[in-house]
């Protein structure tokens, strides 16, 4: 079973985040802001990974510490779910068009995290989300889940259909990446292993 539950509570966040990376993407999602919570219903849907969020955040002083820390909690539970990356394709990329905007996606599972952002958001806020979170969010997945991300604007001048391209890419690039392949014997990598220790 591909499963996941991370629970992380701070004195900023009261988060459960459980996935399965062989759902049919159904979620339940309660992040306290109704832009990020579109953003993983959506994440969910495309990537076909079932996954639940409650998260109680300091919203009284913004949403820094709730976007930030669902973003830890997401690349923690995907590492775990991976596990130890045997079978599965590991790279994954996909173009994604959503009216104006193009995003491209990549991402490699190589426990080698790094993250690059190249996304040009408008808009200072869409709904109740700050639009510079966006990269907090997917910077605390890339570094918590051990991952080679890039984010790439091609096109756009909505903020939302930026930000919407932007995680239904992710979305499916991951599912690309965590999808077992018959093929792949052991881990894919010359070196036989893809952990860092």
């Amino acid at each position: 079973m591909r499963e996941a539950t991370i629970n992380r509570k701070t004195k900023e966040t009261d988060i459960t985040l459980s996935l399965d990376l062989d759902g049919k993407g159904i979620s339940e999602i309660d992040t306290g802001i109704g832009f990020l919570d579109h953003m993983l219903t959506g994440f969910a849907k495309h990537s076909f990974i079932d996954l639940k969020v409650k998260c109680k955040g300091d919203l009284n002083v913004d949403g820094h510490h709730t976007t930030e820390d669902i973003g830890i909690c997401l690349g923690a539970a995907l590492k775990q779910a991976i596990g130890d990356k045997a079978g599965i394709n590991r790279y994954g990329y996909f173009i994604m068009p959503m009216d104006d905007a193009l995003i491209l996606s990549s991402v490699d599972l190589c426990d080698r995290p790094y993250f690059n952002y190249d996304l040009k958001i408008p808009s200072y806020k869409v709904g109740d989300l700050e639009t510079e979170l966006v990269r907090e969010f997917f910077y605390a997945v890339s570094y918590s889940g051990g991952m080679n991300l890039h984010l790439k604007q091609l096109d756009g001048i909505n903020s939302h259909h930026i930000i919407e391209a932007a995680f239904k890419a992710f979305a499916k690039a991951i599912s690309q990446a965590v999808s077992l392949n018959p093929k792949v014997e052991g881990t894919l990598s010359s070196k036989g292993s893809l952990n860092m220790l």
